[in-house]
C-alpha cells in the first residue's frame, strides 16, 4: 500500500512541474584562488543546502587535500585528534574532498569533526553545477546534519584538479578566498523574504526541522517585521490530481477542490488517521490567517498562530482540527468569519484563488528558480542556502540590508561573534606590534590594513601589510615606502 501511495504521489508532482517552464536554480557563492600566482583565480561554487554559510562574509584558508587511500572521499571519520584544524594561528584549514561513496553531508560532518573549518567537494564529472542537498530523511542522518556548522560547496572538477596538482607538488600552499558576501542581494533598506513551509507535523525530521525552526525565530521576525525593516510572506507547496484520477478514492482523500488541490496522507497510509485534504485545509488557513493579519496590520501575528497550533493542535494529539484551529484564530484576536471568508468553498469545483497563487508562485522567476526542497527559505527573491537555524537565518537577512540601513537587531548578541577572536579571523597580524587586519562587522570579519599612529598600512590584509606614512615627516623618514605609494596610486 505504502510503496503504490508514494508512486502516485510522485506521478502527480512530475504532472505538475512537466507541465509548467520552470527551472531549478543552483546558488552560488565565490570562490578566489590567492596564492600561488600562476593559478590565482575565480571560481563559482554551489552552496551546500546544510551546514552554516557565512552569507555577508567570507574566509580565508590553506587548502588540504587528504592523502592516505579512499581518504579523499571523507565518507569515514578521519584518525586522529582534530588532524585537518589549523596549526596556524592566523589560517583555518579548508579541506578538499573528492564526490561519491557517500552523502554531501556525510563529508562535511567528518570534516567537521577532524577540525577543518570549510569543506569544498570536487566533481568528478565535467558538468554544471548542482545544488548539494541533504541526504533523504533519516534519524541518524538528521543527528548529524543539526550539529554541522562549517560552510559547504561543490566545485567543478576541472578547477579541483588545478588545485590538487598544486598540492601534489609540494612546494606551494593553495590558498583560498571562500566569499558569500554576494550570496544575497542587498538593494535597499528593506528585507522581503518567504518561507515554504508545510502544516503536516507527522512528516518526519524535515517537518521538525522546519517547526523548530518557526518557534525559535518566531522573536527576531516580529522584531523585524513590526519596525518595517522586513516584508515577510508565508507560503505552501500544493500538488494537482491529473484528471483521469480526480474521481478515485486516493484524489478524494487528499485533495480539494476536485483535485486542484493536493498534499501527501501524513501517515503514508490512506486507509489510517488523517487525509492530506486534512492538510491542504489547514495549510489553506494558515495563508488566510497571515492574509487576514495583513490586513489589520499585524502581520507578524502568523508566527504566533502556527506556534500556537503546533502546540495545542498537533496530530500527535488527534486535535488537528477546524475547532481548534479557530479557538486559536479567536485567541490571537484576529476575525474568524474573515478567515473563513478567505478560505473559500474547498467542496467547489473552482479555482481557489489563495491557493492558486501559491501554485504559481512554486515556479521559479527572475533569479529565483522552482521551489522543491521542503523547506525552503527565500531572501531578496534568493534561495538561502544551508542550515534552517535561528542564528544563521538572521544573519542572511541582515546581510540583504544595504550597508548602513541595517535594524539594531543586526547588532545584537546573537551575531556579535567576533570572529577575530579565533585565529585572528585569518588576517594578517604582527603579533610583536600588536597590529592586526582583522575588523569585526555582524556581516562577518573583514581583512583590512589598519591605520596605527597616522601610519597607513597597505596590503591584501590576508598574507601581508606593510607600513606607509602618511605624513610628511614620515615620508621623508623611508622614501622607499613613500615612493612604492606614489606609484601603487
Amino acid at each position: 500500500m505504502v510503496g503504490w501511495v508514494w508512486g502516485w504521489l510522485f506521478m502527480m508532482m512530475m504532472w505538475v512541474m512537466t507541465d509548467t517552464e520552470g527551472r531549478f536554480e543552483v546558488e552560488k557563492s565565490r570562490i578566489s584562488v590567492l596564492s600561488p600566482i600562476d593559478i590565482r583565480s575565480k571560481h563559482d561554487a554551489a552552496i551546500g543546502n546544510f551546514g552554516v554559510p557565512d552569507h555577508g562574509g567570507s574566509m580565508v584558508g590553506s587548502v588540504v587535500y587528504p592523502q592516505k587511500p579512499n581518504s579523499a572521499f571523507g565518507c569515514s571519520q578521519f584518525q586522529g585528534d582534530k588532524p585537518y584544524k589549523s596549526k596556524s594561528s592566523s589560517r583555518p584549514t579548508i579541506l578538499l574532498l573528492d564526490r561519491g561513496e557517500c552523502y554531501f553531508a556525510l563529508k562535511a560532518w567528518n570534516a567537521q569533526l577532524a577540525g577543518a573549518a570549510a569543506v569544498i567537494v570536487v566533481d568528478t564529472l565535467e558538468e554544471p553545477l548542482i545544488t548539494v542537498d541533504s541526504p533523504e530523511a533519516s534519524s541518524r542522518a538528521f543527528d548529524f546534519i543539526e550539529k554541522l556548522t562549517i560552510p559547504s560547496a561543490l566545485i567543478q572538477k576541472s578547477f579541483g584538479q588545478s588545485i590538487k596538482d598544486v598540492l601534489q607538488k609540494g612546494d606551494h600552499e593553495v590558498l583560498l578566498k571562500l566569499d558569500w558576501s554576494e550570496s544575497l542581494p542587498h538593494p535597499d533598506k528593506r528585507v522581503e523574504y518567504e518561507l515554504w513551509t508545510n502544516s503536516n507535523d507527522e512528516c518526519g525530521v524535515r517537518c521538525d526541522e522546519q517547526m523548530n525552526f518557526i518557534k525559535n525565530f518566531k522573536g527576531h521576525a516580529q522584531i523585524l517585521e513590526k519596525g518595517g525593516y522586513t516584508m515577510f510572506t508565508p507560503h505552501y507547496i500544493t500538488w494537482y490530481c491529473p484528471k483521469p484520477f480526480v474521481l478515485s478514492d486516493q484524489c478524494r482523500s487528499q485533495c480539494i477542490n476536485h483535485g486542484r488541490y493536493c498534499a501527501p496522507d501524513p501517515e503514508q497510509d490512506f486507509g489510517e488517521g488523517y487525509n492530506g485534504k486534512d492538510v491542504v485545509f489547514e495549510n489553506l488557513r494558515q495563508l488566510c490567517v497571515h492574509r487576514v493579519a495583513k490586513e489589520t496590520n499585524r502581520s507578524w501575528v502568523w508566527w504566533d498562530y502556527v506556534t500556537d497550533f503546533h502546540i495545542r493542535c498537533s496530530m500527535k494529539k488527534k486535535r488537528y482540527s477546524k475547532k481548534c484551529a479557530e479557538e486559536v484564530i479567536k485567541s490571537l484576536g484576529l476575525p474568524t468569519d474573515m478567515v473563513q471568508e478567505c478560505m473559500g468553498d474547498p467542496e467547489a469545483d473552482v479555482d481557489n484563488e489563495v491557493l492558486k497563487f501559491e501554485q504559481d508562485s512554486q515556479i521559479g522567476r527572475g533569479s529565483r528558480g522552482d521551489v522543491t526542497i521542503l523547506p525552503t527559505l527565500v531572501i531578496s527573491n534568493v534561495q538561502y542556502r544551508g542550515k534552517l537555524d535561528r542564528t544563521a537565518v538572521l544573519r542572511a537577512i541582515c546581510s540583504g540590508f544595504k550597508e548602513t540601513t541595517d535594524p539594531p537587531i543586526c547588532l545584537s548578541g546573537d551575531l556579535e561573534t567576533n570572529e577575530c577572536l579565533e585565529r585572528n579571523g585569518g588576517c594578517w597580524i604582527d603579533s610583536q606590534k600588536g597590529i592586526s587586519a582583522c575588523k569585526d562587522t555582524f556581516r562577518g570579519r573583514a581583512c583590512e590594513c589598519p591605520t596605527v599612529n597616522g601610519v597607513q598600512y597597505r596590503g591584501d590584509g590576508y598574507t601581508f601589510c606593510e607600513g606607509i606614512c602618511t605624513s610628511l615627516q614620515s615620508w621623508e623618514m623611508y622614501p622607499q615606502q613613500w615612493r612604492m605609494f606614489n606609484r601603487s596610486i
